[in-house]
Parts: structure tokens; C-alpha cells; sequence
């Protein structure tokens, strides 16, 4: 079955970074683009960033382009999210996605906490 595992979050000061990792397992990662959402505390889940099968094609939410890197690594079936230049509004759980035959699947979740 498919399993989507993230770690990597934890808490970090304002302008800090983190490096985000989703170890995927039960499809053919290299077949799939895979995405990153984040849901801060009373709000909806929102859209991050996604990458092609290939890693050919990156696309950024507006609120992050510039300060976050999606990356794969196909042999380790392992998508990352390098998070730079960390704002208090980026505080937030943290999904992997993938959209496996029409259904969509998430992991479990890291939290994200930036505050000084």
C-alpha cells in the first residue's frame, strides 16, 4: 500500500532553515510528481510546491517561491523541501502528496515552528 513518512520539522527562529523529507514507498515513485501542502492551525490545508516525475518542472506557491527548493531523489524514492529565509507565517504541518490511479494520498505530517 502506499506510505508517505515525512521528518525534518521541528522548531526554528525566525530567517532560519529547515530541510523537509518524505520517504515514499508502495508505488513507483519515479512515475509520479509529488507535492508538498502545509495547514496551519485554523486554516485549510493549502498548496506548497510540487515536482514532476523527472524533477524537470518545479512550481512554488507564491508565498514561498524564492524561499523554498523541491527536490527528488528517485532512487531513495525520497522527495525534499528545503525551507529557507523561514517566516512566523510558514508555522504549519507539513503533508507529502501524491496523486496515485485518481485517489490522493498523505502522510502523517511535520510540524513546522518558526518563532523566536
Amino acid at each position: 500500500q502506499v506510505q508517505l513518512v515525512e521528518s525534518g520539522g521541528g522548531l526554528v527562529q525566525p530567517g532560519g532553515s529547515l530541510r523537509l523529507s518524505c520517504a515514499a514507498s508502495g508505488f513507483t515513485f519515479r512515475s509520479y510528481a509529488m507535492s508538498w501542502y502545509r495547514q496551519a492551525p485554523g486554516k485549510e490545508r493549502e498548496w506548497v510546491a510540487r515536482i514532476t516525475s523527472t524533477g524537470g518542472v518545479r512550481t512554488y506557491a507564491d508565498s514561498v517561491k524564492g524561499r523554498f527548493t523541491i527536490s527528488r531523489d528517485n532512487a531513495k524514492s525520497t522527495v525534499y523541501l528545503q525551507m529557507n529565509s523561514l517566516k512566523p507565517e510558514d508555522t504549519a504541518v507539513y503533508y507529502c502528496n501524491v496523486l496515485v490511479l485518481g485517489y490522493d494520498y498523505w502522510g502523517q505530517g511535520t510540524q513546522v515552528t518558526v518563532s523566536s
